[in-house]
Formats: structure tokens, C-alpha cells, sequence
């Protein structure tokens, strides 16, 4: 459990350590996987569709394959 918490953990450093507009990113993250990171807490159930929209959209955005 815990998975899309990581993930969002895994775009918030990407988004941080290449000092990136946050709000921007994260919105094209949560547009394209349908789901805003920044709801996502440590408590959030782990959905395998949800979890792959992340990742793609991830790798999309950032170029990051988390």
C-alpha cells in the first residue's frame, strides 16, 4: 500500500530538484492521469488504473519512469 503515495513523492523531488513550476506540472500531471497529486496522502487506497495513469503521465510530463 502506499504505492500512488510514492509516486507523488517520486514527481515532487523530479519537480523540485529540476526547479520547476510546481502548480503547472502537477496540473498537467493531474490532467492527463485524471487524478490531482496533490490529493493523494499516505491514507489514499492503491488503484492499479489509477497508478498506471500516473506513471504515464509521469513520464510524459517530467520524463521520469517511476
Amino acid at each position: 500500500m502506499a504505492v500512488l503515495y510514492d509516486l507523488r513523492m517520486a514527481i515532487e523531488k523530479k519537480i523540485e530538484a529540476d526547479h520547476l513550476d510546481a502548480t503547472h506540472v502537477r496540473g498537467q500531471i493531474g490532467l492527463k492521469a485524471g487524478k490531482l497529486i496533490s490529493l493523494i496522502s499516505p491514507n489514499t487506497p492503491d488503484d492499479p488504473v489509477v497508478i498506471g495513469k500516473l506513471r504515464s503521465a509521469a513520464r510524459e510530463v517530467l520524463g521520469l519512469n517511476i
